[in-house]
């Protein structure tokens, strides 16, 4: 789609669930806008995540971009002193509004945390019961299953794509890349479409030492690509509540360039009706600047 900008919004935590869901949906009705959203639809354990300290660059992440104030201390310590709220229970009308709205909604995760510190340490078995976790819970929320999924913390391998396949997941956005393709890891190609995020977070960039905030704005715009596949992460703890005015902002601007903004469907639906037109790439695993840990990254033909 020539000059499109999907908008992929991952729900990490109950506060972004909570307050920054509701802000993105008054804001994206303002301006006319259908995104995509991405659940997560069990605990969180957000406090959990306090084991990464010892990654490198974390630390350093947590300082720049000011993640005590982004998330409020009482979610840093959501399954550490307290038991994890339960989202998807707590929470399944707002959900649901989501898709009322005129949104795509799709699975994120079920424990953000258990997700993204643990599948690779997880067995096949593991993989399926963690992931079936989600999927049972979407299909409690909507009475359907998902069509879409992307992965928390960019965490992704054989045994989650084999999972979506048995799922029935059409297409997901489980890596970082520059185009839409078909996964291959090892010797097998998998059949869910992967549509990459090809634009840095905004949490990356506030994260790296050269970033300057008065520039972000500046930064995004010229990172579009006309006529190529443009695909935006946001997240609701952060674009939906204390970055929002930004974002509103750099969606008046993004609408003036005449990018058309959009959900991840409406990009899918070229290469699902003619599959022969993404290739086959493989899946590495390298760092992204701004963000610590080893991310999937779309990798050569």
């Amino acid at each position: 789609m020539p000059s499109a900008l999907a908008i992929k919004v991952d729900v990490d935590t109950e506060v972004g669930t909570r307050i920054g869901v509701p802000n993105l949906l008054r804001l994206f009705d303002r301006h006319g806008i259908a995104a995509t959203f991405l659940f997560s639809l069990g605990p969180d354990n957000t406090g959990r995540a306090i084991k990464r300290i010892f990654r490198r660059g974390f630390f350093t992440k947590v300082i720049r971009s000011d993640v005590v104030g982004m998330y409020g201390m009482r979610t840093l310590l959501n399954g550490v002193l307290w038991p994890g709220p339960h989202i998807g229970k707590r929470h399944a009308a707002l959900i649901r509004s989501v898709r009322d709205a005129g949104h795509e909604v799709g699975i994120h995760c079920y424990d953000h945390v258990y997700w993204q510190d643990n599948l690779f340490k997880m067995n096949r078995d593991q993989v399926f019961a963690e992931f079936e976790k989600a999927n049972t819970e979407f299909k409690r929320i909507f009475s359907e299953s998902a069509h879409t999924a992307g992965a928390a913390g960019w965490q992704t391998n054989a045994y989650s794509l084999e999972a979506y396949e048995l799922a029935g997941i059409e297409y997901a956005s489980d890596t970082r890349g520059t185009h839409a393709y078909y996964p291959r890891v090892g010797n097998r190609i998998f059949n869910t479409l992967q549509i990459p995020t090809t634009l840095p977070t905004l949490d990356e960039l506030l994260a790296s030492p050269t970033c300057s905030r008065l520039s972000l704005g500046k930064f995004y715009l010229s990172s579009l690509r006309p006529d190529d596949l443009n695909v935006l992460t946001i997240h609701a703890e952060i674009e939906g509540m204390n970055w929002i005015e930004f974002f509103r902002r750099l969606l008046t601007r993004i609408g003036e360039t005449g990018f058309r903004l959009c959900r991840l469907q409406d990009l899918a639906v070229g290469y699902l009706t003619a599959p022969v037109s993404a290739p086959v790439c493989d899946i590495v695993y390298g760092n992204v600047d701004g963000r610590a840990g080893m991310l999937a990254i779309q990798g050569t033909m």
